[in-house]
């Protein structure tokens, strides 16, 4: 079950090859994602000592958060993955041109997972051509739709 997902990166970005990371969260941010309120298209991963982290996501808290707790919406949160993937990833975004980018968060298990992607950023070029390809889909549909009336 999607949580939140992040339609600017596959605007923005390739995505060639995604993973599935485990996600260290507070209590009261497992709580206000059931809630959906978090967003992560600022969102960024970067690597820091062989470790991967999750950078300007936004989790806003509940109302109902107790007081005496000081919350940071956009703390950074440490992605949980295997060494050999982290150590792929960190391979690859070493060489020229390839960023990781937070795609989802969702559950599994009952557990909060963030699905994220190795990219390589678009050219202006192709983003005018997926907004193309986009506003003939919705055009197509608006025609076929006023046809079968």
């Amino acid at each position: 079950m999607s949580i939140i997902d992040n339609k600017k990166a596959f605007f923005d970005y390739l995505i060639e090859e995604r993973y599935e990371a485990g996600l260290v969260l507070e209590g009261w941010e497992a709580k206000a994602l059931r809630a959906r309120r978090g967003q992560i298209k600022e969102g960024y991963i970067v690597a820091r000592n062989g470790e991967l982290f999750l950078i300007g996501a936004h989790i806003s808290p509940l109302q109902t958060t107790s007081t005496h707790v000081h919350v940071d919406p956009i703390r950074t949160r440490k992605l949980l993955l295997n060494a050999h993937e982290i150590r792929k990833l960190i391979g690859k975004v070493e060489r020229r041109g390839y960023t990781i980018v937070p795609l989802k968060l969702h559950y599994k298990n009952g557990r909060v997972k963030c699905e994220i992607g190795l990219a390589s950023g678009k050219k202006l070029h192709d983003k005018r051509e997926a907004e193309k390809k986009r506003d003939w889909q919705r055009e197509k549909a608006r025609i076929l739709k006023n046809t079968t009336h």
